[in-house]
């Protein structure tokens, strides 16, 4: 195996980072048998079944991983233009042909297949940004680098938006932690992005004369506290009026470029609106099948929020109301310390690269995985709002299985092959 390895893949394939993967395809495909089950095709590899498909898209996927070891390294600096360019005319395509499903026109239908380019959009978006940002790096991070990193990956979000498909635009701006790791904003930025969020939330909550008030303390207090220097109170000053500046324009935000639904969902959320049988029904019928699980579950096939299609969109969106209905407690505590581990793992991996392109890569390839974690559990827990986007290797479909597992895989071959990236800076 040693030998095999190293002829076919490189200095050392992260073993721990596969059976992670491995074991989430597995996991998944048991609990989408779980959540379809069908009394007439009661066998997990039954091909009537999206469990059955299923298995396909995991086999594939092993195809398509092998094939990505053995590939020589540079071939991904190489391509990302070219993937890059590929992408965004599918996203372009899927608007003139595309298949509307749920009210957005995301997918391109090839026979019985259905193809989503926004899935793909993201690994070229990471391949690109790191091929970009390796080709302009410096000692000192500049404005103009930063502006045209972000124009690439503005692009697709804006033909994602047209679909529309929120969700899966939401998940770039997670490449946020790429620019802040590689010294292109600052921890400060991040934190006023954690307070527009938060301001954002209140003015939801409150009046906004209400929150304007509150500012208004909150810099009095800065004022009184701080160093009394023109500079402080300048900064202090320009700080506020931005703030209420924002305040004033949720609501043309709120009212004019999100959906109806969309704000409905985030009403149910913040709890002002009460509607378990409109926009809150999947998580209200979410939290009842995930509580019911209890301690160590109902048992596998036990589940009844899911047998009997409580649940909408249970073995794609909402695959973790299965785990934690017929698992329990502890089951979801497996699956979730599983995640952890693989973004730990992979985070140790794109520390340890000499290139910049595979260290800009690795962590672009964490901020999608994390992000679709944790919006995808917090939806089905309640605590985000539902914004539709699959569970990494559980969730059905074949499009976000292949995608993932390039996006991991390409990592993969990258780290496996590090020492002879060094110099991946020229390619």
């Amino acid at each position: 195996m040693t030998n095999l390895n190293r002829k076919f893949f490189g200095a050392g394939i992260d073993w721990i980072s596969i059976s992670l993967w491995l074991s989430l395809c597995i996991i998944g495909w048991f609990n989408i048998h779980a959540a379809v089950f069908d009394a007439e095709n009661p066998s997990i590899m039954s091909m009537n079944t999206n469990y059955g498909k299923q298995f396909i898209f995991i086999i594939s996927a092993m195809v398509l991983a092998t094939v990505i070891l053995i590939i020589d390294s540079r071939f991904y600096s190489s391509i990302a233009p070219v993937f890059y360019g590929i992408t965004l005319l599918l996203l372009i395509l899927v608007l003139v042909v595309g298949r509307n499903v749920g009210g957005n026109q995301a997918w391109i239908a090839i026979g019985s297949f259905r193809l989503q380019p926004s899935e793909f959009a993201k690994l070229a978006s990471c391949l690109m940004l790191a091929k970009y940002l390796n080709a302009n790096s410096t000692k000192t991070p500049n404005m103009q680098t930063l502006v045209f990193a972000v124009l690439i990956l503005i692009v697709p979000v804006a033909l994602i938006m047209l679909q529309p498909d929120t969700g899966s635009a939401l998940t770039f701006f997670a490449l946020i932690f790429v620019f802040y790791r590689e010294g292109y904003v600052s921890g400060n930025f991040l934190l006023l992005g954690a307070a527009s969020i938060a301001l954002f939330i209140f003015t939801l909550l409150f009046s906004e004369w209400a929150v304007v008030g509150g500012l208004a303390v909150l810099a009095l207090a800065a004022v009184y506290f701080s160093k009394k220097t023109q500079k402080n109170f300048m900064a202090i000053g320009f700080g506020l009026i931005a703030a209420v500046v924002f305040v004033f324009g949720v609501d043309f935000a709120y009212n004019d470029v999100l959906q109806s639904h969309q704000r409905n969902r985030i009403e149910v959320l913040l709890g002002k609106i009460d509607d378990p049988r409109g926009e809150g029904y999947n998580v209200n019928q979410s939290l009842i099948a995930i509580g019911s699980g209890q301690l160590l579950g109902k048992g596998y096939l036990e589940g009844t929020q899911t047998k009997y299609n409580f649940v909408p969109e249970q073995s794609t969106d909402f695959i973790f109301c299965t785990v934690g209905e017929e698992w329990g407690f502890v089951g979801s505590s497996v699956l979730v310390l599983l995640y952890v581990g693989l973004l730990l793992r992979l985070i140790h991996i794109a520390e340890r690269q000499r290139s910049t392109f595979a260290r800009i890569y690795g962590y672009g390839v964490v901020c999608i995985l994390f992000f679709h974690f944790f919006i995808n559990i917090g939806m089905t827990l309640g605590i985000v709002p539902v914004i539709g986007i699959p569970l990494p290797f559980i969730s059905y479909g074949g499009s976000s299985l292949w995608s993932f597992t390039i996006l991991l895989f390409i990592l993969l071959k990258l780290d496996a092959n590090r020492k002879g990236l060094f110099n991946i800076h020229s390619v």
